[in-house]
């Protein structure tokens, strides 16, 4: 079907999905090209990028999203002139924590990670004084990253989305897509009280990927969206080190993070989700408490804040960078899953060159990256097998 009406605005991309994956892509889409960042809320980020842990953490995550977490570094510390008002980096070392009958985690993280980043492991006195809140009957080893970071995430978006808007970049809030129609020209994108035009369309829909790539009849790349609830309670006084490092267990069944003179705690619960507002359910509640309690010496007794947030997977955790199978012209940017922002500005570099049909930036590549890790074909399904 074609719509030929000339009133129609005509773009070269239209990005759907304004979080940090559609914003950072769409700023660096904007420096070349006619772009419009559709945005289903009423301002950008308001699910999951809204409400990250904010870490930089170079050993976190499957061999792809190390190698885009790495290839990041040096956006953050030396971002472009005027992008962001303060550091968007700030040092916060990563502990990964086992008990006795951890130790096999323990030591297969080290094995894998231990080649790319300076990492420690540390004797049972030397893990105590990094963070004095453990237990010391819980803990039996630990590994010390001194690479870690705090991340500036409201800095981050918001100096993408000042990049995309001084580019000439549009960008349509309230705009739940309706329609999505290829015609000769390419894609029509129908919004609320309009239809834009474009060659190509970046989904970057987060959460709700697959129900795009649906509606453009791309197939769909088995995206699971997945909750996870934080919490943030009082430290105790007299015993909180603001530069405690972020402590994360080894299989990931917590994590416990110093944070404006709190601490932000969280179970690390992935549990399926359809796409929503995500809230926080009073079991993962319960069990968050539970587990942080056991592990450090605490006595938690009032939540001052609770939230919880979507982090979108498919099914070998990689980020799906590449266009579809299914559908010319369509191009996938999802599943970043819990590493969206650490991973944020290579990525965005790299889906834009290869959205923009253009050579793949060197720097990432060097850094291990393999671009049949990110490739919709290992995921991607015709709608009716799909279903």
């Amino acid at each position: 079907m074609s719509d030929t009406r000339a009133s129609r605005p005509t773009f070269d991309f239209i990005v759907i999905g304004a979080g940090i994956a559609g914003a950072s892509v769409a700023a660096e889409l904007a420096q070349s090209a006619r772009v419009a960042l559709i945005e289903m809320e009423r301002q950008p980020g308001m699910h999951t990028t809204g409400r990250s842990a904010a870490i930089f953490a170079p050993t976190y995550g499957p061999a792809a999203i190390r190698a885009l977490t790495r290839a990041s570094e040096g956006f953050y510390l030396a971002p472009p002139e005027d992008f962001a008002t303060a550091p968007l980096l700030s040092a916060r070392q990563t502990m990964m924590i086992a008990r006795e009958d951890q130790i096999d985690s323990l030591n297969a993280f080290v094995a894998e990670v231990g080649t790319e980043t300076d990492i420690r492991v540390l004797e049972h006195h030397e893990l105590m004084r990094e963070q004095p809140l453990l237990r010391e009957s819980y803990v039996s080893a630990a590994v010390l990253d001194p690479s870690g970071s705090d991340i500036d995430v409201n800095g981050l978006h918001q100096g993408y989305l000042r990049m995309f808007r001084a580019c000439g970049g549009v960008l349509h809030t309230n705009a739940p897509v309706s329609g999505l129609l290829p015609n000769s020209a390419g894609w029509r994108v129908d919004i609320p009280g309009d239809n834009l035009q474009a060659k190509v369309v970046v989904n970057a829909a987060g959460a709700w990927a697959d129900q795009i790539g649906a509606l453009a009849g791309a197939g769909q790349i088995g995206l699971i969206p997945k909750r996870r609830t934080a919490l943030i309670v009082a430290a105790p006084e007299g015993r909180n080190r603001p530069d405690a490092p972020l402590t994360v267990d080894i299989d990931e069944q917590f994590y416990l993070k110093p944070e404006s003179g709190r601490l932000l705690i969280s179970p690390a619960d992935e549990t399926p989700s359809a796409p929503c507002d995500a809230q926080p359910e009073e079991l993962d509640v319960a069990i968050c408490i539970d587990r942080i309690q056991r592990a450090f010496d605490l006595d938690i007794r009032r939540i001052q804040t609770k939230w919880a947030g979507l982090r979108s997977f498919v099914a070998d955790k990689s980020p799906v960078a590449g266009f579809s199978q299914f559908a010319e012209g369509f191009f996938w940017l999802a599943g970043q899953g819990g590493y969206g922002i650490q991973t944020a500005p290579a990525l965005a570099r790299l889906a834009a060159s290869m959205a923009a049909k253009r050579s793949v930036p060197t720097d990432i590549l060097a850094e291990g990256l393999s671009l049949e890790d990110l490739a919709p074909a290992r995921v991607e399904r015709p709608l009716e097998d799909a279903r």
